[in-house]
């Protein structure tokens, strides 16, 4: 009874266990998906302020068409300037305290874009003419700042990687020029290689041989009795026996006459 009951909850605790896992994947789920509608909808709504205000800039004159202008060009600036610093400090990591840096000088930005976007409904526009000297100012400091910024990270990452090229190219000459160098040996150092090791061996049987016979024929007739003597075997001697193999057929005797 004890061990029903037991065993009992260990599959409820594993049940529960499941279950739990399984709301907690769904809830990571949904909000993933939230997530992503939410950067589709944040995209498309700036997608849309864009060419709202490009065309307003291009189809209105005076004060409104100002305001369009500067809020378009603070806004392109910041948004190139966050894509580089982003993708470039995946692979610079000192790009860090330039993110930092432009962090506290999105929170001017948005500030002169919020103020600018209010600037557009106001009905006083000749108060709002005698502001534009200074909100171009504002513009142009945040602008300049953001456009310092990116700038700077693009040709730090230029750099490396024009360091690292040479440095490429390099490797590349010493690899080819070596190869150029096993190519280029001639048959005529191995020619020379060859005899140099030919002379350091000394002279062969062949040759004591021939020094020996020299003396007198005495010696010659002498030598050639005692290599008389000696049997001289071929070397292929024909009459050893055939060596038989065992996928090989017997031979078949020849018929008597």
């Amino acid at each position: 009874m004890e061990v029903g009951a037991l065993v009992i909850i260990f599959a409820l605790v594993v049940l529960f266990a499941f279950l739990g896992l399984g709301a907690w994947a769904t809830v990571k789920a949904v909000g993933a998906a939230k997530r992503g509608v939410d950067r589709t909808i944040t995209q498309a709504r700036r997608t849309v302020e864009d060419t709202t205000l490009r065309a307003k800039s291009l189809g209105q004159v005076g004060v409104t068409g100002a305001l369009a202008q500067l809020r378009l060009d603070l806004r392109t600036s910041m948004r190139a300037t966050q894509a580089a610093l982003y993708q470039g400090v995946q692979a610079d990591a000192s790009l860090k305290e330039s993110i930092a840096l432009f962090e506290r000088l999105s929170r001017h930005g948005h500030e002169l874009d919020d103020e600018l976007k209010r600037l557009e409904q106001e009905p006083d526009r000749k108060r709002i003419a005698e502001r534009l000297p200074e909100l171009r100012e504002r513009t142009a400091k945040i602008t300049e700042s953001a456009d310092s910024l990116r700038w700077a990270a693009r040709d730090r990452a230029r750099q490396f990687a024009d360091e690292d090229l040479a440095a490429l190219s390099a490797q590349i000459e010493v690899e080819s020029s070596a190869l150029r160098d096993w190519s280029r040996e001639s048959v005529d150092d191995l020619t020379a290689a060859a005899a140099a090791w030919d002379a350091g061996q000394g002279p062969g049987p062949g040759a004591a041989g021939a020094g020996a016979g020299a003396p007198g024929a005495g010696a010659g007739a002498a030598g050639q009795g005692r290599a008389s003597s000696v049997p001289q075997r071929p070397a292929l001697d024909p009459s050893g026996p055939a060596v038989s193999y065992p996928w090989q057929k017997a031979p078949r005797p020849e018929a008597a006459s």
